[in-house]
């Protein structure tokens, strides 16, 4: 039985890149999208570790309503990205052994992606909750905003610039 790649051409015409089946490539993605969520979890888990014990500190009865606003709109992003990240796992238990690991794979790493933008969410959140009880005036918006503009570089425009840069030469 022939392979075909997405785009429906045999997999006997590839001429770049691994020489994989469809499936061998999806349990390759599968495995290095595993490892990436491995990664990211344990700061989301520690991250969201903190904002639960947050409330038992004597300090937080002093929070103002905005503070307590930002407070919950922070626990609410940590546990949405705890909640995508742990779903690309789920996602895959739920529908192993049905021959759908390809989608599995692309479901799941959109899933991943999801966290991560959540994941940005929380950390400008807590951020700002937290540069708004240590620094002065506007200082915090601007220090957030610096650390969110580095954030989206790193996370999304470095690597949608390699991709464009490199994926244009072939």
């Amino acid at each position: 039985m022939n392979s075909h790649r997405d785009d429906g051409t045999p997999e006997s015409s590839w001429t770049r890149g691994r020489r994989e089946t469809r499936e061998e490539r999806a349990d390759r993605r599968w495995t290095e999208l595993l490892q990436e969520v491995r990664v990211i979890q344990t700061g989301v888990q520690i991250l969201f570790g903190f904002l639960l014990t947050v409330v038992f500190t004597p300090r937080f009865t002093t929070l103002g309503t905005t503070d307590l606003t930002i407070y919950v709109i922070t626990l609410l992003l940590g546990a949405a990205t705890t909640g995508a990240l742990m779903g690309t796992v789920t996602f895959h238990r739920l529908v192993s052994g049905h021959r759908l690991k390809p989608q599995t794979v692309l479901w799941a790493s959109r899933l991943a992606l999801v966290g991560v933008v959540l994941l940005l969410g929380t950390m400008t959140s807590a951020l700002l909750l937290i540069l708004r009880l240590t620094l002065s005036g506007s200082a915090a918006l601007w220090v957030v905003a610096i650390l969110v503009a580095w954030f989206v570089v790193c996370w999304f425009v470095l690597p949608a610039w390699v991709l464009h840069r490199y994926s244009s030469r072939e």
